[in-house]
């Protein structure tokens, strides 16, 4: 979906910058993997948000790919506009934390 598009069900939520999603992936699981593609020319996923719908009961990661911070920030406010769906921002870091590489 075009940034600036209108969610197929909801009228009210327009997509803050494109979406769509990985599919034809390997595995036992049918789901695909959602990605909120930025304007930024970088092909590596950023962050991620963790989303709890709690009217279908569930909870999605989404990737965020090539988002600068402002689309991170329109992203947050996007997924968070409604009581029954709420979402968190996970930025990747540039280093490890020393706990991280400990066997």
């Amino acid at each position: 979906r075009p940034k600036n598009s209108v969610h197929p069900i909801y009228n009210n939520l327009i997509y803050p910058v494109d979406y769509g999603y990985l599919k034809d992936l390997h595995g036992e699981n049918t789901d695909h993997i959602s990605v909120y593609r930025g304007t930024l020319a970088a092909t590596n996923v950023s962050s991620l948000v963790v989303c709890a719908d709690i009217l279908k009961r569930d909870i999605e990661v989404k990737l965020l790919v090539g988002c600068n911070d402002s689309e991170v920030d329109s992203i947050l406010e996007f997924l968070n506009q409604t009581d029954f769906q709420k979402a968190v921002i996970i930025s990747r870091g540039k280093s490890i934390p020393a706990w991280a590489g400990t066997i």
